[in-house]
Parts: C-alpha cells; structure tokens; sequence
C-alpha cells in the first residue's frame, strides 16, 4: 500500500528533470572522453545504472526512518569522513576517497544529504528558536563539523558548499546579520587583493559614516559603529598575510589569475583560457554532437569532470546551453516549491538543503567553467563524471522526493 502510495504521489516532474539531466550528462561524457583508453563513459554506464535500484531502495525505505534516524546517520557520515585520514587513498594529493577495488569512493558526496537530514532534525524541533546564541552555535556547529573533516583531506570545494546552509538557517530564523557578515568578508576580502589595505579601510569608513548620519538619530551608536570599524581595519590587515601563508600557491594563482594580476595561459591559467575558448566556439547552436575540436582534441584539462560543460558550450552552443541551464533551473524551482507545500518542518527544511546545494553546485561549476570564480573542484550535479557524486546527489533528491509523496499520509 506504502509503495502504490509513492508511485502515485511521488513528483515526477522532478524525476523527469533528473532523468534528462542524467542522460545529458552522459552523452557529453561520452563525448568527452570516446578517445579516451580508461573506459569513462563505460563506467559512468555503469554508475548511472547503479542508480536505479539505489532509487528504489531510498523510496521503499519508510519516510519516518529518515527523520528518526537522521542523527546517526550523520554520526556515521562524520565517522566516514574522519577515517579517511586512516584508510584513504590519496589522488592527486588529496586524501578523499575510500578504494574498493577498482572504484574508489568519496564519502563527502554522501555527507551532504547527512547533514542536510541532521540540519532539519535539530531545526524541526519545536523548542528550536534561532534568536537564541547557544542554538545558533548548535545549529552552526552541524553544518562546520563536516567541514573540519574534509578542508584537511584537502578539499576546499566540498568545504565551500556548506556555507550554503547559512541561506537556510536564515529562512528559519536565523538573524540577517550572519549572511550580511558572511557577504561582506568576502567583499573586503577581494577588495583587499585588489586594492592598497588603507583605501579599503577608507572606503569602509566612508560607508560607515553615510549610514551612521543617514539614520534615524535613535539608532545612532557611534561606539558600536567605531568597533565596527576597527574590526573590518584589523580583518583587511590581516588578509595579505592569510594569502600569502595560509592559501597555498595554488590557490594564490587562481586569486591573481581571476582578479587580473597574472597573466598565465599556459600554466594555472591553462584550464580557464581553454575552456572559454572551447565554450566560445560553440556559436549559437554548436559544433554537433560529437564534433567538438577543443573536445575531440583533448585541449580542456578535466573535461569528463568539472569542466563538462564545456563540452556541451562547444557542440550544442548558446541554445543547447541555455537547455542545460532551464532544466537546472527548473528543478530548483520545483524543490522550492514542494518543500514549501510540506507539512511538515522536517521534510521543509530539508527540501530547501536540497535545493540549496544542488544550486550552489551548478552555479561555483559554470562560473568557474566561463572564468568568474576561481578552479576549485566542484562538480556539476547529475552531468560530470563519478559515481560518488551522482550518487550522493541522486540520494539527496530522492530522500526529499519520498517525503514529498508520503505527506499525503500526514506522517
């Protein structure tokens, strides 16, 4: 009865989406990689069909299992990722992945729907109020304890992914300051690497007075808008040593590279120049289906993986980008709109998890593919190469799709 009700109620406008972006994805790896001698887009055949009966598992599991037990669910994530340090294998460099023959296995990929569910368990509970300091750093410190675990490894763009939670604290409560503070470190940060320190600090100043006298007169604290001051002076100091010591070489390239101050087109800087030129190239309806130049010839580096859309700028152009593009869009949108129809919190908060990764995904991969974020390895859901990651993204989804066809049951 269970199942007939998920087959009925379950959105397949959202598994419609998926499954088109799925195939998309593995046409372009076929593409990508049909010169290729290490068997890619066999495998990823391999990973896709991989998918189906893990979908059915994830949908015939109860919806309650999810929520009951979403804290040891995430203590097992953390317990994978920490063994890592012990039992991982390191690829170019990085100490992210489990080998299991030979497939290997990334536990960060899974990590994210795990926090996803420990997230909305703690925000679902009804004695859960985020003006409160002790549940914001409660609620802080789930979404951070993952990101202790794989910075180290080091994977700096699974990291980055979870600053994305703060978007859905704030939709439950938590005060706008955190992302007004998250948006202008940033802010000052690439300011400071683009500008002298002093002119930042002027800059701040300037800005600080105009609201200072702009408001109303009872809302003026000259106090708190000096310790204000004094803490973006200190932060904006502090960067060019952060930069220079604790960002490693690497990552300082792709800072210069972006912001202008290093020209580089054959070394850090080969990846970025390649793949615009490849997605230039494409025109406005591509050069076919496996009639790629850049692509056949193997000029983008990583193509397979965080640059496949490159593949798809090269053979299906303007248009075949901008469907690309729709369906992502699309499925967001659709998340949006189931979990905001939930009733209840639970299965609420986490469709916006979904919905919030899924987005930052796509957005970090394009910008970084066309040249406005830095190379920081972060893969494009459903489409790049990998089977930790379709995966992880496809247990993400379905979790949230199994909960949207149980509300029916009011469970």
């Amino acid at each position: 009865m269970k199942n007939q009700s998920v087959k009925n109620n379950i959105d397949w406008v959202s598994v419609f989406i998926y499954t088109a972006l799925v195939t998309l994805g593995w046409l372009n790896i076929y593409s990508s990689s049909l010169l290729s001698t290490e068997g890619t887009y066999q495998k990823q055949l391999i990973f896709i069909g991989c998918t189906i009966p893990l979908i059915f598992v994830v949908l015939f599991v109860d919806g309650k299992f999810y929520e009951k037990y979403a804290s040891i669910i995430f203590g097992v994530s953390l317990l994978s990722l920490a063994g890592l340090f012990v039992f991982g294998k390191t690829i170019a460099g990085q100490r992210c992945w489990y080998a299991i023959g030979s497939f290997t296995l990334q536990p960060s990929e899974f990590a994210k729907a795990a926090t996803s569910l420990a997230l909305a368990k703690y925000l679902s509970d009804t004695q859960i109020n985020l003006k409160d300091v002790n549940r914001q750093v409660q609620a802080l410190a789930i979404v951070f304890l993952p990101v202790l675990l794989i910075l180290p490894q080091p994977d700096p763009g699974s990291a980055l992914i979870y600053s994305i939670f703060i978007i859905v604290l704030y939709r439950e409560g938590l005060p706008s300051w955190y992302v007004w503070t998250g948006f202008i470190t940033i802010l000052l940060f690439v300011l400071t690497l683009v500008l002298e320190p002093y002119v930042v600090i002027l800059i701040a100043l300037a800005v600080l007075m105009i609201i200072h006298f702009k408001g109303r007169v009872v809302d003026r604290n000259i106090i708190l808008s000096s310790i204000i001051l004094v803490g973006i002076s200190a932060f904006v100091l502090s960067v060019d040593y952060v930069f220079d010591n604790v960002f490693k070489q690497h990552h300082r390239d792709r800072f210069n590279i972006l912001l202008g101050k290093t020209v580089d087109m054959k070394g850090i800087g080969y990846n970025t120049n390649q793949s615009e030129i490849a997605i230039g190239s494409g025109g406005w309806v591509g050069k076919g289906f496996l009639e790629g130049t850049q692509t056949k010839g193997g000029f983008v580096p990583e193509q397979h993986t965080d640059y496949i859309f490159t593949t798809v700028g090269e053979e299906w152009g303007f248009a075949g980008s901008l469907v690309v593009i729709a369906l992502f869009v699309g499925l967001f949108l659709r998340v949006i709109y189931l979990a905001e129809r939930q009733k209840t919190k639970f299965s609420r908060v986490y469709g916006y998890c979904v919905a919030a990764i899924l987005f930052t995904h796509f957005f970090v991969n394009i910008a970084m593919v066309i040249g406005i974020f830095p190379t920081i390895g972060v893969p494009l859901p459903f489409f790049s190469y990998g089977g930790s990651g379709l995966w992880g993204f496809t247990i993400l989804l379905f979790i949230f799709l199994k909960m949207d066809a149980n509300k029916v049951n009011e469970w």
